[in-house]
Parts: structure tokens; C-alpha cells; sequence
């Protein structure tokens, strides 16, 4: 048996040890399926055609990683906090699957170590803001293929929710700047608009510009994958640059 186990390990190539070695470090787990695993790593970016004509990269992995990320964390929220209405939980569970949350998190945990993509331009930047975060969702979607809800649901609460963030933290931080900067102005009778000036890209990466005015002149301007993401951004750098609080 022993012999077997080493004959498959020395045909495996070196990329594939690689590989191996990264997902037990993240995840703690052995793959079974390396092929699920080799697929969440590959952004659309570096897509290439299948027998059918499909381009095949993450994108699918991430779709049903992000439904399962988002379902364990609901359900851990909902439990560690019972006396919590569904306001709190929403916003808590909100900051934890953040879109730059989940990058800094994924770069931390070693998925930058992994993740395959061309580099970008100054064109095409935008769309890869979350490339690393993208690639933690489409790892979990492999997981959850590979070794079924459980051991993903295990490795998202021991890996991600217990070593990665401090939950008491991010429940006593306001991350809503655009709240405070509405709330700075009512106090300094002042009026506070946001626009959306300009929308780029297409269907899938499609990124909004926002502008923020204070009394007609404007503050700053905030870039996002949707229209909320960019007015929270010129809000932070409107926080930033009236010293805000």
C-alpha cells in the first residue's frame, strides 16, 4: 500500500506538489479532486477554450463558494449572537464577506501564492482589485465539491472566521463612512450629495464612479463594483480628507 501511495506521489509533477502542499497549508485538508482545486486558481484572464467551446476559469467555482461562504457565516452569526435581530446580523455577516475584506484575508491565508491570471493594465486594473478574494470563494467552492458541506463548513469557521478576523472588533468598528460624513454634515448644516458620474466595463466587471459633494463642491470621488461600493469609497476619502471621525 505504502509503495503505491509513493509511486502516485513521484508521478505527480512538481506544480502538482506544489499545489498539494498549498491547499493542505490553507485549508488544512488533502484534496481528492486536484482537478477542482487547479480550476478555482485560474482566473478568466488565462481562460482557455474547452472541447466544447466553453472558456473555463473560477468564475463558476466562485459563484457557488460565495453561496456557501455566505451560508456558514449566517449560520455561525445566527448562533454565536441569538439575543441579535436580523439588522445586526446582516451588517456583521455584510463587513465579514466585504469584497476588500475578503481580499486582504485571502492574501494573508497564501491564495496570492496560488492564483493564476495575466498581469493587468491600467485599462483593465479595476476588475482585478478582488482577484485574490474571487480565488478564496472559488478555493471554497472546491472544497465543498471535493469534500461536501461539513468539511467546508469546518474549514471556513477553524480557518477563515477563527484566524483571520476578530469578530468583537469588527462588531465595535463603524465601517459606514458614508454615514458619518451624512451625520458631519447635518451637524455643520451643510448639504451632501452623491452622484454616479461614470459607469465602465462590461456585464460581469462593470465598475461605477461616484462622486460625493458637499455645497455643490466636490470632496472626492470613489471607484466600485456596484453603486453602494463606490459611494462608501468617496465617503472614506472624503473621512480621510476632513479629518472625520
Amino acid at each position: 500500500m505504502l509503495r503505491k501511495i509513493f509511486k502516485f506521489w513521484r508521478s505527480r509533477s512538481e506544480a502538482d506538489k506544489l499545489l498539494i502542499s498549498s491547499i493542505k497549508n490553507i485549508a488544512g485538508i488533502s484534496p481528492g479532486n486536484l482537478d477542482l482545486y487547479k480550476l478555482s486558481t485560474q482566473h478568466r484572464s488565462i481562460a482557455k477554450q474547452n472541447k466544447i467551446g466553453v472558456r473555463e476559469s473560477n468564475e463558476r467555482l466562485e459563484y457557488l463558494g460565495d453561496a456557501i461562504l455566505g451560508a456558514v457565516v449566517a449560520e455561525y452569526l445566527f448562533k454565536k449572537y441569538p439575543l441579535k435581530d436580523e439588522g445586526f446580523l446582516t451588517e456583521i455577516r455584510s463587513r465579514i464577506v466585504n469584497r476588500d475584506t475578503l481580499n486582504e484575508v485571502a492574501k494573508k491565508m497564501g491564495i496570492e501564492e496560488i492564483v493564476e491570471f495575466t498581469k493587468y493594465n491600467k485599462r483593465n486594473r479595476q476588475a482585478y482589485k478582488s482577484i485574490f478574494g474571487d480565488t478564496l470563494e472559488a478555493f471554497i467552492g472546491a472544497i465543498y465539491l471535493d469534500k461536501g458541506y461539513q468539511t467546508t463548513k469546518r474549514v471556513i469557521i477553524k480557518k477563515i472566521l477563527g484566524q483571520q478576523y476578530d469578530i468583537q472588533k469588527i462588531i465595535e468598528t463603524d465601517q459606514n463612512f458614508k454615514s458619518k460624513v451624512i451625520e458631519w454634515a447635518h451637524k455643520q448644516n451643510k448639504e451632501v450629495k452623491f452622484e454616479i458620474s461614470e459607469i465602465r466595463g462590461g456585464s460581469h466587471n462593470r465598475v461605477f464612479k461616484a462622486e460625493l459633494k458637499i455645497d455643490g463642491e466636490t470632496v472626492a470621488h470613489g471607484n466600485g463594483f456596484s453603486k453602494k461600493k463606490a459611494e462608501q469609497d468617496a465617503a472614506q476619502k472624503s473621512c480621510d480628507k476632513l479629518n472625520i471621525v
